[in-house]
């Protein structure tokens, strides 16, 4: 098999509880997202952009989102708080954001498939530097409150938190 073809048969997301220091550095990870940006892109709009969720934002982000879970829920549970708190606790987390603006010849489902595909990408660029990684949404990617925090506008969406870091398990 050409490696092409075995990277793809290999491709595995690693849990991000079993993601540790280090991620990649800021060289590798802007390698990543390059790679990551060559994707089927329909009319070439570059539907995406990345936010990059790293040191103490993604604890900050975490109690955030405990806070945004008590008022969506009074009654949420403590384990459930606990999962939001530690949400964003990888090493580092990207969030790829679908930009949805008005396009009168690209459909919007398109241009979100195609945010989608660079999330896809990010997966196996981050495989390929060594790292592991795991494509997650949940309902914060959902909730317009949370979308706002993260400074989204109203025609953005989230496509995909992008956790990395180096696996401490098999996948």
């Amino acid at each position: 098999m050409n490696a092409i073809i075995t990277c793809l048969n290999e491709r595995r997301s690693v849990p991000s509880r079993q993601l540790a220091e280090p991620a990649p550095d800021d060289a590798t990870l802007l390698r990543m997202l390059a790679l990551a940006s060559r994707v089927p892109d329909h009319g070439r709009r570059v539907p995406w952009r990345f936010l990059r969720i790293a040191g103490a934002a993604r604890a900050a982000l975490g109690e955030a989102l405990v806070a945004r879970a008590l008022e969506r829920d009074p009654q949420a549970s403590a384990a459930v708080l606990e999962k939001d708190r530690n949400r964003f606790a990888s090493p580092l987390v990207i969030a790829v954001v679908a930009r949805l603006r008005a396009d009168a010849k690209i459909p919007e489902s398109e241009r979100f498939s195609a945010a989608s595909c660079v999330c896809f990408a990010l997966l196996q660029a981050a495989q390929g530097y060594g790292f592991g990684a795991q494509w997650l949404t949940g309902w914060p990617a959902y909730d317009e409150t949370v979308l706002r925090m993260l400074g989204l506008a109203g025609d953005e969406r989230i496509a995909g938190f992008i956790h990395l870091g180096t696996a401490q398990a098999e996948p």
